[in-house]
């Protein structure tokens, strides 16, 4: 049931000899970019290992059994991060989140549950992210009431959460100083502004790189200073 192709095995497999052979994730990682051609600096949130396990109504799932095998169909009930509250963040990253230039920290549009709260699960990493004098700016996974792909809504819609931008700035408030939302969710941001967050409204959909470049240099003028 999990199929990958040729490339896919192959960077798993060198992935898993690089490891064996000693060396950190963060190590491992850096390779693979330079050797892919990948010029960002990619960090992983830890060079340990931490296991998303999903309570469901068939039980308890890992993640890729969850989410490949069984097609996200499960109900969720809850959801916990195995290893995370032992886990150091990645050195690399840790450093990084603390430079006095560093401009914004922004949290992707993806799914809050399965993405990043995977990553704001270690501790150390989330208090980073409240101590920061950067701004953390979050972007909606959710347009209009739906989510783009994956299971988002339904997992929202399983927690007892309303399908909304609002409820994802609500998720993450603790961490936030301003929230990226799209225009269609407009309606969302009086009462988002009124709980002390910067608001910023366009249109988050990106089906073309054209698109992602206007969301990201809206974003970076977004958390600019004013």
């Amino acid at each position: 049931w999990f199929r990958l192709g040729d490339r896919d095995l192959a960077t798993h497999l060198e992935r898993t000899r690089l490891l064996a052979s000693g060396q950190t994730l963060t190590e491992v990682t850096r390779q693979l970019c330079s050797k892919l051609g990948v010029a960002v600096n990619l960090l992983p949130m830890s060079d340990a290992p931490i296991r998303t396990i999903l309570d469901t109504d068939a039980g308890l799932l890992e993640f890729q059994d969850y989410f490949v095998r069984r097609h996200a169909e499960p109900r969720v009930t809850a959801i916990r991060y195995e290893g995370a509250l032992r886990a150091p963040p990645a050195a690399a990253l840790a450093s990084l989140l603390t430079e006095p230039d560093l401009a914004a920290i922004f949290i992707a549009p993806s799914n809050p549950w399965l993405s990043i709260d995977p990553i704001l699960s270690i501790p150390s990493l989330a208090a980073a992210l409240r101590s920061s004098t950067a701004p953390v700016i979050a972007i909606a996974p959710i347009v209009g009431g739906q989510a783009l792909k994956g299971p988002t809504a339904k997992i929202m819609t399983e927690l007892g959460l309303p399908v909304s931008a609002g409820a994802v700035a609500g998720h993450y408030r603790p961490l936030l100083d301003g929230f990226i939302l799209d225009d269609a969710d407009s309606a969302d941001a009086d009462a988002l502004i009124a709980d002390g967050l910067a608001v910023g409204a366009t249109h988050t959909v990106m089906k073309t790189i054209d698109d992602r470049i206007r969301l990201a240099e809206f974003a970076l003028g977004f958390a600019a200073p004013r």
